[in-house]
């Protein structure tokens, strides 16, 4: 197999990330099924590509006829089984739980062609601990876009000890196809590369916002204008999801035990009063208006 073969892509959770996923890859020329079981998150990413796709035509990014081809490469189901049985490709983009993970990728191998490859869009959870459920762990990935997807040009694709090499060279290039650049880790990394390096940053972050050092809007000009980043860490966490970094180190914590690893108090109170950031309307910042 080889990425040629490729002509239908599933991509799993239709929320901020999976439809920004499927969008990109039916504008690249693929059929893409978007699944999820929410009608409501469904509903939401079909309008946004009723909105994206004529604004495109408008700024002379795509012609009307290219409009109309992307719009017939996407479509959007609540059956798993109905989206994924014909996939060539599967990119999981659910929500960030090692459980609802392993059992997504336990029903895919059963729904899925056998030369299937199987990719999660997991920001922190290694495909090796996915791989297992499957009967084939060799095509078991990590395909780690970023966010927005339709914007962040990295991907970060992640050769775990079981994935075969043509697993990987057919992800890595792939992301190219989806006019994405990839960069290819050969060992697995908690974060891998970006997360890695920024989750120290977050912490630490969040560290001096829980001891009163200073304000979070503080703290991301401090970033912003000195280390010349483009967006401060509670920015960024408002426009992830704050959701998503509770329930990353949650995951962790579960893994490890450790106390330390648990997510920060302000992490926890912004969790439970559900200010998960933009998409919610109230995050470390005010976007009500």
């Amino acid at each position: 197999m080889n990425v040629d073969h490729i002509k239908n892509i599933c991509v799993i959770g239709a929320g901020n990330m999976g439809h920004q996923i499927a969008l990109r890859a039916a504008i690249s020329g693929f059929k893409v099924i978007c699944t999820d079981v929410s009608e409501e998150q469904l509903k939401k990413a079909e309008a946004f590509v009723a909105q994206y796709l004529p604004g495109r035509v408008k700024k002379g990014r795509l012609t009307e006829e290219q409009a109309q081809n992307v719009k017939a490469n996407i479509s959007f189901s609540t059956s798993l089984a109905e989206a994924a049985k014909d996939a060539d490709f599967v990119i999981e983009a659910a929500t960030e739980k090692m459980e609802l993970k392993r059992k997504l990728f336990s029903q895919l191998d059963q729904i899925c062609k056998p030369e299937t490859i199987l990719a999660t869009n997991s920001s922190y959870i290694v495909s090796s601990k996915i791989a297992d459920v499957t009967n084939r762990p060799d095509k078991v990935v990590n395909m780690h876009f970023f966010n927005p997807a339709l914007v962040m040009k990295l991907v970060e694709v992640v050769k775990g000890p079981h994935v075969s090499d043509e697993t990987a060279e057919i992800t890595m290039e792939l992301s190219r196809r989806m006019e994405k650049i990839p960069v290819l880790l050969q060992k697995e990394i908690r974060g891998f590369l970006v997360n890695y390096l920024l989750g120290y940053l977050n912490r630490e972050a969040v560290y001096l916002l829980d001891q009163g050092i200073a304000s979070a809007e503080d703290i991301d000009m401090a970033v912003e204008n000195a280390l010349g980043h483009p967006m401060g860490p509670f920015k960024l966490m408002d426009l992830t999801g704050v959701d998503l970094a509770y329930h990353i180190s949650m995951e962790h914590f579960l893994e490890t035990g450790d106390k330390a690893d648990m997510p920060s108090p302000t992490i926890v109170e912004k969790y439970v009063k559900k200010e998960w950031g933009r998409k919610v309307g109230k995050g470390f910042y005010d976007y009500s208006e």
